[in-house]
């Protein structure tokens, strides 16, 4: 690998931040483009990014096995058509290790910081393992890797509370939950897991629910040897099945971004699922969404609703708004004991922390740079004003009912295609998305989004900013975001050289080259 000293520590050609699906497609990216010049940076000391951190009883993927996978890296040996969480993370180990990717991995190595260095063109980057720089930086932190925890001045008297306390996504495996009473707090995807796991080990479970989501049967099923087998013999089989799995979720797509009332089918469906586990009807009433399905991300299980109805399970249809000692009080006066809490209360998707940690080329941070605007990027890739910086899994590039894996590789081909061209504009040289360019790009999705489900389905879910923007989901097929990026477009970057000796704001000069289409 081509690492050397710089004016930083090692300096490399690209630095990678994150090792979940991201980072390690990213690094492959780059090894079959010939680029071995780059680190992989990691804060843990492991792969797996989200599928290393939530290891919570029941974790599990609701994309099937066979459509979140890579597609340069198919896997044969599924064991079920929807994973759980120690296989996906398995997978990405074998990745690491098929690709030969263990040299570029630096473990404990969380960003704190990096910067923008206009003079020298490169990225002066901090980590908890020493320093680095890198022409080119390539961010796949992903938006579900630092949970979201209420504060004491949120949540009055959470610091008091006697028990124990833990995010889903930092499960605490030391504390034994048998015969306690533990209170889950949130119902989104982990928390749907969560309860059928624990209900029938605890003493009480507390479920409570600011809003009830819309769940569906989860179509579950063993894969056998036979049927593995059959897809390693002859991998076309695999891929068939994989475009069979892609294709009848993006002829689903129109519903969710065009015509959100034929919705109406799924929540028959959704509502049937309930009925035959729920017998109770004041319970099923609580447990009755309120809004559009799909507004909020669709759950899958076969369970959830059963374990609900178990005598050692209670649904506070409230969020919890203070705590008294061990006496969890909701916003309705609804109260429960609790031994343990557990919060499923997400993660920070629209403020993601590493923003805070990133200095463009104007010094300010791209938190500061997204504080009036929201989050926004060109083609989910590029910010204005941070060159040569690219994002994973950015500003709406998320999906409401299909594979992200698909989405990280069209991104991964902008990347690459970013790269190609720094090497034919030549030298010392940086791409710096035009303000103009991104504004253009996200005016065109935001108009696209006000017909969309998640903008018009009258739910608040974790999609929108702070603002009411949704700075988070695609409005429109994997198809449609692949042609999006299939290359980078010139006229849309400022192209950043070193100014002359003398010059002031070197790399930032007036006379800064602008390439037009086709130059």
């Amino acid at each position: 690998m081509g690492e050397h000293k710089g004016g930083n520590g090692p300096h490399v050609r690209v630095a990678v931040v994150g090792s979940g699906f991201g980072g390690l497609g990213a690094a492959v990216r780059l090894r079959r483009e010939g680029i071995t010049d780059f680190v992989v940076l990691e804060r843990a000391g492991s792969v797996g990014g989200t599928w290393r951190d939530n290891d919570y009883p029941g974790c599990a993927c609701d994309v099937p096995s066979h459509l979140y996978s890579f597609s340069f890296a198919p896997h044969f040996e599924w064991p079920r058509a929807f994973s759980g969480q120690e296989h996906i993370r398995a997978y990405l180990e074998h990745v690491a290790d098929v690709f030969g990717l263990r040299p570029h991995l630096r473990f404990d190595s969380e960003v704190t910081r990096m910067a923008w260095d206009a003079e020298r063109l490169c990225w002066d980057i901090e980590t908890s393992g020493g320093p680095y720089s890198a022409d080119f930086v390539v961010s796949a932190t992903g938006p579900l890797s630092d949970p979201k925890v209420p504060t004491e001045a949120e949540l009055p008297g959470l610091g008091s509370f006697p028990g124990k306390v833990f995010h889903s996504a930092r499960w605490d495996h030391g504390y034994d939950l048998r015969g306690k009473r533990v209170a889950m707090i949130g119902t989104g995807a982990s928390a749907i897991q969560i309860v059928p796991a624990i209900q029938p080990e605890v003493g009480r479970l507390t479920l409570f629910q600011r809003t009830p989501p819309w769940v569906l049967p989860r179509v579950d099923r063993s894969i056998g040897g036979a049927e593995r087998w059959l897809h390693k013999q002859l991998p076309f089989t695999a891929r068939a099945r994989r475009g069979l799995l892609w294709g009848v979720r993006e002829l689903q797509v129109q519903a969710f971004t065009k015509r959100p009332n034929q919705l109406g089918l799924v929540e028959r469906l959704a509502k049937r699922h309930m009925t035959r586990a729920v017998g109770d009807p004041e319970l099923r009433a609580r447990l009755t969404p309120d809004y559009r399905i799909g507004c909020k991300r669709i759950l899958l299980s076969n369970t959830y609703y059963p374990a609900l109805t178990r005598p050692n399970v209670d649904v506070i249809a409230s969020g919890l708004a203070k705590v008294d000692g061990s006496t969890l009080v909701a916003a309705d006066g609804s109260a429960a004991e609790a031994d343990a809490i557990v919060f499923g209360t997400g993660f920070h998707v629209t403020d993601m922390p590493i923003a805070d940690r990133v200095v463009g080329a104007d010094g300010r941070t791209l938190a500061e740079a997204w504080a009036d605007s929201g989050m926004r990027s060109l083609r989910g890739a590029s910010a204005a004003g941070f060159p040569n910086w690219m994002t994973i899994i950015g500003p709406n590039t998320g999906l409401g009912n299909s594979s992200m894996i698909l989405m990280i590789e069209s991104q991964l081909t902008y990347m690459a295609d970013f790269v190609r061209q720094l090497d034919v504009l030549g030298g010392r040289v940086a791409l710096d998305a035009r303000p103009d360019a991104v504004d253009a790009w996200n005016r065109r999705v935001q108009r696209r989004m006000e017909r969309t489900v998640w903008n018009t389905g009258g739910c608040t879910s974790w999609y929108l900013d702070a603002s009411g923007r949704n700075t988070t989901v695609w409005p429109g097929t994997t198809t449609e975001f692949r042609s999006a990026t299939r290359r980078v477009d010139l006229s849309e970057y400022e192209v950043v050289r070193p100014a002359p000796p003398g010059t002031r704001n070197a790399g930032r000069a007036k006379d800064t080259e602008k390439v037009e289409a086709g130059a």
